[in-house]
């Protein structure tokens, strides 16, 4: 048993505006992690650069916070030398989707046993509100002054495309659903995308809290996410964006466990003993 406030930091200063949808995930993020029963020392948070990516500090729990666009490299490396942590990659639309976007697609090919929470706020709030990725066209901004002109990314149906094992959308201020969606994440077997859309009250007075709550929905009950065509069609919805699990497939081999090191024995890497002298005499051996 966990106790519910495992994961509180106790009263520390929070940078974040007020009325600002972290607020909320990292609410759900916590309560979804003590509802599983995972402890503190059980679990990594990894994020890059930006207002998102400062959630790792506000927890009491293991953490790697790392370069801006790059934190699912570190995931990747802390999910390899110890699989049996588990791992949460977790930061902005513009972190995870722009410098980071090349990242996002080959962890995705990799199939690591991973969650990627990412928030999607559709601007960049850190540097002060210049479009992100995921901005629609149209908005504007001190810097697109004319309104953004690249077509949105999509990070649903990429990862769908990508057949990623567990492809979600969730709303932040629907604090129970984004819970139980990040439980189902968490739990998936293989790589896990939860996008969650969540205002920025201070630079993006487009996609306001009343924006998301007309603009979006949730999929029906009777939606198969085991359906990849359909899944992939829902996800291109953009007159309302849908909410829920889109896609889920059993059964795909995670990175790790096709890694050569596991293969008759699943101790964590860093917990073997190290040979320094075979080591040193197999590096010797090369050099000769």
């Amino acid at each position: 048993m966990v106790d519910p406030n495992a994961y509180d930091m106790g009263d520390i200063d929070i940078a974040w505006c007020p009325g600002c949808g972290n607020f909320n995930i990292l609410k759900a993020i916590k309560r979804a992690l003590v509802e599983l029963g995972r402890g503190p020392r059980e679990v990594v948070m990894v994020s890059g650069i930006g207002q998102a990516a400062k959630i790792p500090q506000y927890m009491d729990a293991n953490y790697f916070n790392g370069l801006h666009g790059r934190a699912l490299g570190p995931a990747t490396m802390i999910k390899s030398v110890n699989p049996r942590m588990t791992v949460i990659a977790e930061s902005g639309d513009g972190d995870m989707y722009g410098e980071g976007g090349n990242h996002f697609v080959h962890t995705i090919r990799r199939n690591l046993d991973i969650t990627n929470i990412v928030h999607d706020n559709m601007v960049y709030g850190l540097t002060k509100g210049q479009a992100s990725p995921t901005s629609m066209m149209g908005f504007r901004t001190p810097v697109q002054v004319d309104g953004a002109i690249l077509e949105p990314f999509n990070p649903l149906a990429v990862a769908i495309s990508l057949n990623a094992p567990f492809v979600a959308r969730a709303y932040a201020n629907d604090v129970d659903q984004t819970v139980g969606i990040i439980k189902e994440a968490i739990l998936h077997k293989g790589y896990s995308l939860v996008d969650v859309l969540q205002p920025c009250v201070t630079f993006n007075k487009v996609n306001t809290h009343g924006w998301f709550r007309d603009n979006s929905y949730y999929l029906e009950e009777t939606h198969n996410s085991e359906d990849r065509v359909e899944a992939f069609r829902r996800a291109t919805e953009t007159d309302r964006l849908p909410l829920g699990v889109f896609y889920r497939v059993e059964g795909r081999r995670t990175f790790e466990e096709n890694l050569g090191v596991y293969a008759s024995d699943d101790t964590p890497i860093h917990e073997r003993p190290i040979d320094r002298r075979q080591r040193l005499d197999g590096l010797l051996r090369t050099m000769r």
